[in-house]
């Protein structure tokens, strides 16, 4: 019972942590994340898609070069090293945007009159809380979010919306 609260709290902690972050996010970029959201919005199963795959080819390649650097010695292990880490650095930015466009979506479908920073507030809330559920949140929700604003952020940024 005790590893129960121990999981709970922690799952608490980190979904408290992520809200300052997303709040920022949509604080100092607020036309990116408006980008992300509204992609997510108009076309879900082809940013789910380009998510997936963009997913799917940076973690790969990251991890083969990461692997690659390991056996190798020297200067060339420097050299695999840092374009595994900038593919790792560009991964993580866009599922930082991604995950706050998605917040964004929520939020906005939640309490469509509220101040964008509650919506975020509350987008994550319910992202974060949902995606702690074991098994369901997890492997189902977690993932289809991620991917869908990792794609949500590559359309959002190569092409222009109109809100």
């Amino acid at each position: 019972m005790k590893e129960l609260a121990t999981i709970t709290i922690f799952i608490i902690v980190l979904t408290l942590n992520l809200l300052p972050f997303l709040v920022a996010l949509q604080t100092l970029f607020p036309f990116r994340v408006s980008q992300t959201r509204i992609a997510a919005s108009r076309m879900p199963g082809r940013a789910f898609a380009i998510g997936l795959v963009n997913f799917l080819f940076l973690l790969l390649l990251a991890l083969a070069l990461l692997s690659l650097s390991e056996s190798a010695g020297g200067l060339l292990k420097g050299i695999l090293l840092l374009p595994a880490l900038f593919l790792s650095a560009l991964l993580a930015i866009g599922m930082s945007f991604g995950i706050g466009g998605m917040a964004a979506l929520i939020g906005e479908r939640l309490a469509p009159t509220q101040a964008a920073w509650k919506q975020i507030l509350w987008g994550t809330l319910l992202l974060g809380l949902g995606s702690s559920m074991p098994f369901l949140g997890w492997f189902l929700l977690l993932p289809y979010a991620a991917w869908l604003g990792i794609g949500a952020f590559v359309i959002g940024f190569f092409q222009k919306t109109s809100q």
